[in-house]
């Protein structure tokens, strides 16, 4: 989730971070398209939330809704850790993750059309939502194991992996490190980086003991301090409400339902410790996971369910995730950085295809 808007305790981090983590050298397309333009839908070929009390109608969209539910749905005890997740449905496996900053809630128009065919789970990552705000150094292997072991105890069988920005990082990396649980990949508007092929080495020794010592000590208390107050300032309503505004096209859906349920998690005690911890560690050391060390290493079809109206991560980054990994299909979308909140009714149309391209694709293997 959604992006610029909260980290685990919903918060926004500042832009220039937001854009290196999430742009990685994105190029504006000239002109867009309208409505969805499918490209090579079965070709061979890759952050705000809440919860409530079964279904409900949405009396904008006419569309079927997860309600709100302030103490969430279900829990399951990862390594020690609280982790929440929604499961509706019955058939294959559909995993859902969110984006950062936001919970399973963000998936609130998806999850009961989506179930009508299939399995649905949505996960809240660790240090986000309903999950455990853990005190410990957060990195992408973190969410990882987090999914992977998710699929391996809750799911227990091969899934489709679906993710909206760092959700979206996290399927991939989860699918190129297991590949037999992982039957697909559908991404929305991902995170990550392609990697730098000129990147220089580190400094001296020298200068290596002068910044470890003298220089990070320093920062880090200049760090605490600002960070301090912009965890303040980004978890009032407010604000929050602005940041979604900022990445929505059309902020019809931007409600006090998704609204508190970025704010809600902020009040847990160690939500300032983890958003610190995230902007300070996470967010700004991903250069060791690059989409094209990860994509080469993937292996099942994917998916690009791209809102080529984001403010942060353009449509050109999906033209080239599909050049790097040509088993990809791409569906554009007037749409910015969450279209499964924003345009609902045309992300589960596209994505209920491709899901029966895959089953269609599979029976044909089969035989």
């Amino acid at each position: 989730m959604p992006i610029r808007v909260s980290m685990s305790a919903s918060f926004a981090p500042s832009p220039s971070i937001i854009k290196g983590f999430f742009k990685s050298g994105d190029r504006r397309l000239n002109g867009s398209k309208c409505g969805i333009l499918r490209r090579n839908l079965v070709s061979k070929g890759i952050a705000f939330s809440v919860f409530g009390s079964l279904l409900s109608t949405d009396p904008v969209q006419g569309m079927d809704q997860l309600p709100y539910k302030p103490e969430g749905y279900n829990f399951w005890t990862w390594k020690g850790r609280k982790i929440h997740y929604v499961e509706q449905g019955h058939g294959r496996p559909v995993v859902l993750i969110h984006g950062f900053g936001a919970s399973a809630f963000h998936w609130r128009y998806n999850i009961p059309e989506l179930a009508k065919k299939y399995k649905v789970y949505a996960i809240d990552l660790l240090g986000f939502g309903w999950s455990e705000k853990a005190i410990i150094e957060y990195d992408a292997t973190i969410w990882r194991d987090q999914v992977s072991d998710f699929m391996k105890e809750i799911v227990k069988e091969p899934a489709v992996l679906v993710g909206n920005s760092l959700g979206g990082f996290t399927a991939l990396i989860t699918a190129a490190y297991l590949p037999q649980l992982v039957l697909g990949v559908a991404l929305l508007n991902s995170a990550g980086q392609f990697g730098n092929p000129n990147g220089q080495s580190n400094g001296s020794d020298e200068e290596t003991i002068i910044k470890k010592f003298i220089i990070n000590p320093l920062k880090e208390v200049f760090q605490r301090i600002v960070l301090g107050f912009l965890f303040w300032q980004a978890k009032q309503p407010a604000r929050v409400e602005k940041v979604l505004k900022s990445v929505y096209i059309d902020a019809s859906n931007v409600d006090d339902y998704l609204v508190e349920s970025i704010t809600r998690p902020a009040g847990d005690p160690n939500a300032g410790e983890v958003y610190y911890r995230l902007m300070t560690k996470f967010m700004t050391n991903q250069s060791k996971y690059t989409l094209d060390s990860i994509l080469s290493k993937l292996s099942c079809p994917l998916l690009l369910l791209w809102g080529d109206l984001d403010p942060w991560v353009g449509p050109a980054k999906a033209i080239r995730i599909k050049e790097f990994y040509p088993n990809t299909t791409i569906v554009n979308l007037q749409a910015g950085h969450c279209p499964h909140d924003e345009v609902p009714e045309l992300v589960n149309s596209a994505l209920l295809d491709w899901l029966s391209s895959l089953q269609i694709e599979a029976s044909l293997q089969a035989l």
